[in-house]
């Protein structure tokens, strides 16, 4: 697999409780086993974790296909994958 594609982790987001305020550091190569968050396996790779700072504490959606275009978030993109 090229170095500049993102391994899909699950076809199907993560459901996270974030809190407000908090950061979270989400997998954007899609190795990490803490998905969907980073682990520090992409290191050695083009792939670096995307910050997400919560602005509310609530249920967010995280991509866990790697290829949303509105990452950290799931924008539905798995359906086509």
């Amino acid at each position: 697999m090229p170095d500049d594609t993102p391994h899909i982790a699950q076809k199907a987001p993560y459901p996270v409780e974030v809190e407000a305020g908090k950061n979270y550091f989400w997998c954007a190569c899609g190795k990490s086993a803490k998905q969907p968050f980073c682990d520090g396996s992409h290191k050695g790779s083009s792939f670096v974790p995307v910050k997400y700072t919560a602005e509310e504490t609530r249920k967010l959606f995280f991509c866990g296909c790697k290829h949303s275009a509105k990452a950290p978030l799931c924008d539905g993109t798995h359906k086509s994958l």
